[in-house]
């Protein structure tokens, strides 16, 4: 049964709304620091192509890998809420630190010189991000589920809801921040970043009533419990801040991640196939195989996905238009987009909703999320279409498909499930990457054209978005649930740790699939369409085969790691 009227708002636990508003600008930080990333390590610190995309998949290796620690920790001694407010205060430091410039790095005697110190700064913020995802990404998550009843029928819609939190974030981050960051200077655009992040963690903390006791530690003895002089608490964080120094200086050394990537990989392959021959019947050993092939699955796709921030971003930047209507689109100077206002609004619009709802007045609390709603549109539509665009702020596309197709595929799939057609996990596998492989048909087709020398437009980069975020929309929600679902119950929490690994390969494999397209130009040269364009042609050809080939497979494989499922759809 649901919880009683007075702790609802708009159908669900006020809670939701906290742990919504908070990820949106968790999400919102994250990634506008990554629409940045690439291009300020490129143009900013004179990174040559193949080091930039290193460090990305390093950073993106870690900051997958780390939440399988930090949701351990939180499960065992710290609790969500605690872990949460921990990670919010590493994220904001880490992206204020993202801000320290230092002097952009210049050639001296055909010699990068860079600000070594800012660029350590930097190195420190990225590991300061890295450890604060790693505590607030999957407990916050945890607590939205447990802000329902196992059998309430309201769990799945509300795990939407926050989802659309997550897509909503990221869209205004590109518009926001990569706008600020490459229209007034990196700083502005990393400073968005904190203060959004700051913003978060301040809509957290004032929201914590709101989350009935469900996010505090699991046996709070145990936190003050002295360990060598200290509490264990206490512990926790020292040793959390040692993670950090840690991280700092792995992802300097790029090589050494990527081989922990490796040793981790062949390590829990290991593993398996020891744990299906020892401790699995024939139905539990037959059911973990369809779990690990879908895993795979998973990693295939994501690693034609991160493309999204690697090699698309480049490519956009060098090689095509940036504005969708540049008939209506203003001189940039001067101009600020409405959505850092609004943005800069939604905090102080959401307490007075919440505020509105507890005492009763219902009527205020829905003008507000109304007033919220429509100035979204609005400030989107603004910023997409008289606002120029960046290479970086183009990245909102892929949010903005997503919240678009939500609906789409909320109303499809059930509709599907009614008349017995809706295709199990192993088809969505296949549909989904056949999708993320056709995302590459139109940006190949962008290659070839941007070959004659002129620039390709940037409606082709829209299409591959669109054909991108269908194939999400098929094959995202799959891998999650198949952990649940499939895995040996004493195992789940090993498994679950296993998909966010393969999510942090991806990563990195994506990072070595972009270095395929680098590009050196020069000092003072300017680049030559032809020779950039056959390389992005080759990597989108590339990675267009490598997704139908997997998308092929997947269909010929459905049916018979189906029936290994044994009837979990």
């Amino acid at each position: 049964m649901p919880p009683p009227a007075r702790t609802d708002f708009l159908g669900h636990p006020k809670g939701v709304f906290v742990c919504f508003f908070t990820e949106m600008w968790e999400r919102f930080s994250f990634y506008g620091m990554k629409a940045l990333l690439l291009l300020y390590l490129l143009k900013h610190h004179r990174f040559n192509d193949d080091g930039g995309y290193d460090l990305i998949g390093a950073y993106g290796g870690l900051v997958y890998a780390v939440p399988v620690i930090g949701g351990l920790v939180a499960d065992r001694w710290l609790g969500m809420r605690k872990s949460v407010l921990f990670g919010g205060v590493l994220l904001v430091l880490g992206h204020l630190g993202m801000a320290v410039e230092g002097e952009q790095a210049r050639l001296v005697n055909g010699v990068v010189v860079r600000d070594e110190g800012a660029l350590q700064v930097f190195y420190l913020s990225l590991a300061l991000i890295v450890m604060g995802v790693g505590f607030l990404k999957p407990n916050i998550s945890t607590i939205v589920g447990r802000l329902y009843a196992a059998d309430d029928p309201r769990r799945d819609s509300g795990f939407t809801l926050f989802y659309a939190g997550i897509n909503v974030g990221g869209l205004f981050a590109g518009l926001v921040c990569a706008f600020l960051g490459e229209t007034y200077g990196w700083k502005y655009g990393f400073g968005a970043a904190g203060v959004g992040m700051l913003a978060g963690l301040a809509m957290f903390l004032w929201g914590q009533k709101y989350l009935q006791g469900h996010a505090e530690p699991p046996a709070p003895a145990k936190l003050r419990e002295r360990v060598a002089l200290l509490p264990r608490e206490a512990w926790i964080y020292l040793l959390s801040l040692a993670g950090v120094a840690v991280v700092w200086q792995l992802i300097q050394r790029t090589w050494t991640v990527q081989g922990a990537m490796h040793l981790v990989a062949a390590a829990f392959g290991a593993w398996f196939v020891w744990f299906l021959a020892k401790h699995c019947n024939r139905v539990q050993r037959q059911q973990m195989i369809a779990l690990l092939v879908t895993i795979l699955f998973v990693l295939v796709f994501f690693t034609l996905y991160e493309q999204s921030y690697g090699s698309w971003v480049t490519f956009s930047d060098r090689l095509m238009t940036k504005d969708m209507f540049p008939s209506l689109v203003s001189d940039a100077s001067g101009t600020l987009p409405w959505s850092l206002f609004m943005m800069a609004a939604t905090p102080a619009l959401m307490v007075v909703a919440l505020r509105a709802s507890d005492r009763g007045n219902a009527r205020l609390a829905r003008a507000m999320v109304w007033l919220l709603v429509l100035a979204m549109t609005a400030a989107c539509f603004r910023d997409v279409v008289l606002v120029p665009q960046t290479a970086g702020s183009l990245t909102f596309l892929g949010s903005f498909f997503i919240v678009v197709l939500s609906p789409l595929f909320a109303w499809l799939w059930p509709w599907l499930e009614r008349r017995g057609r809706n295709p199990g996990k192993p088809l969505k596998s296949a549909i989904g990457l056949l999708f993320a492989g056709l995302a590459f048909l139109p940006l190949l087709a962008a290659a070839k054209f941007a070959g004659g020398g002129a620039q390709a437009s940037v409606w082709w980069l829209v299409l591959a978005y669109l054909l991108l975020e269908i194939g999400e929309m098929c094959l995202s929600p799959i891998g999650l649930s198949a952990v649940t679902q499939l895995s040996v119950a004493r195992v789940v929490g090993l498994m679950m740790g296993g998909f966010w690994l393969a999510t942090a390969y991806s990563e990195t494999l994506a990072a070595q699939f972009g270095k395929l397209a680098s590009i050196d130009i020069p000092e003072g040269a300017t680049i030559d369409f032809a020779s950039a364009a056959t390389k992005y042609a080759n990597l989108f050809q590339l990675l267009l085969w490598i997704g139908l080939g997997c998308a092929l497979l997947a269909l010929v494989v459905a049916p018979l790691l189906r029936r290994m499922m044994h009837g979990v759809r």
